[in-house]
């Protein structure tokens, strides 16, 4: 168990460290340090780097065919402010992607639709204990027009770099519009809950065989399996909300997603649905290995009433013999016989070694 939770560990280290560097190329505008990359497509292929997003939308509007994809990261009202003018978005839609802390959705306002997509990532550690954090949540939300996707990205990873790199190097995939730009994000947001799920299953495989050991310790269990159930909800928070979302992307006719795109989201509606089943699988076993747990901790207690209930019964036969003899009567039984104290004595063991055999015999010790 331990040598394949180390080969997960090992591919999970790996698939983070082929992209650890944002390929992106950074265009600054008046919006501020918030704008990651402003690029323009025209048939699915990048087009020279406007020195403003402002010159980029006209060069957009001008041509007519082309696209314009603006990466913001964390922008602040007075920023996006800017953004939301330039592409007539909806104020409520404009709301949440400033404030952020939604769950995932998507909302049509006309030609626009607006998707909010939560972001997970596998936080590493050497062991988990009652307090180790294991799923870290960000969010993304696309604004996807007839000639613009605009990404708002919270958080402190879901970098979108690598995935426009990937992008640009299919054109043909590209030059289906802002709705492949669209599937490619939950593409990439859905194999990411691939990869934590499965890291995850590590953990959980670990508790599992730590809570049936003999040496496990029954306090630090019991906070570990609270702690990965707490972890576990919050990764189902950011997945089970998602399925709406993309069944009606792979379902629904709308005016800013390509026909062709549309069996792509089924594609990444199915990749979900197997990390929801995972997820709820994990809740199941992580309430079946809690209960065991707990009556794990009732026997043992239980054997610790039964060895303090063996003890006090042996303690009891010297106490009552002792007790007698400590009473100041002249008249007690072998008082004054010489040998009535090693008599006592010999009572006093025979019968603590008897009653201690049958109570070991009987498991009680």
């Amino acid at each position: 168990m331990s040598m394949v939770g180390n080969l997960r560990k090992v591919a999970h280290l790996t698939r983070q460290s082929r992209r650890l560097v944002d390929l992106s190329h950074p265009a600054r505008s008046p919006l501020g340090s918030s704008v990651v990359n402003c690029v323009v497509y025209r048939d699915g292929v990048r087009q020279p780097v406007a020195d403003t997003v402002e010159e980029a939308v006209r060069q957009v509007r001008k041509h007519g065919h082309d696209f314009l994809w603006l990466g913001l990261h964390e922008p602040t009202e007075k920023e996006f402010a800017q953004v939301a003018e330039m592409f007539d978005l909806h104020p409520l839609a404009v709301e949440d992607a400033v404030r952020a802390h939604q769950r995932p959705k998507l909302e049509s306002y006309g030609d626009i639709l607006f998707t909010v997509f939560k972001t997970v990532t596998y936080v590493e550690h050497e062991q988990l204990t009652a307090t180790s954090e294991v799923v870290d949540t960000g969010e993304i939300m696309v604004f996807t027009g007839p000639d613009f996707v605009v990404t708002v990205r919270h958080g402190r990873h879901g970098s979108l770099g690598p995935l426009r790199e990937d992008l640009e190097a299919r054109p043909e995939q590209l030059a289906k519009g802002p709705s492949a730009v669209l599937h490619a994000i939950a593409d990439h947001v859905v194999d990411d809950f691939l990869t934590v799920t499965d890291a995850v299953q590590n953990d959980l495989d670990d508790v599992e065989t730590e809570v049936f050991s003999p040496q496990s310790s029954r306090t630090a269990d019991a906070g570990r399996i609270y702690q990965l159930k707490r972890e576990v909800l919050e990764l189902k928070r950011a997945v089970v909300p998602l399925a709406r979302p993309l069944d009606v992307l792979s379902t629904t006719p709308l005016r800013s997603v390509d026909p062709e795109i549309r069996a792509y989201f089924r594609h990444a509606a199915d990749h979900l649905a197997r990390v929801t089943e995972q997820i709820t699988a994990f809740g199941t076993l992580l309430d079946s290995i809690l209960q065991a747990h707990l009556a794990q901790v009732a026997v043992a207690q239980n054997d610790d009433a039964r060895r303090i209930t063996a003890w006090a019964a042996i303690c009891a036969v010297p106490t009552m013999v002792t007790g007698t003899y400590g009473m100041n009567f002249d008249h007690i039984p072998e008082l004054h016989w010489r040998f009535g104290y090693p008599l006592a004595m010999g009572v006093i063991l025979v019968a603590c070694f008897l009653l201690h055999r049958g109570f070991k015999r009987n498991g009680w010790l």
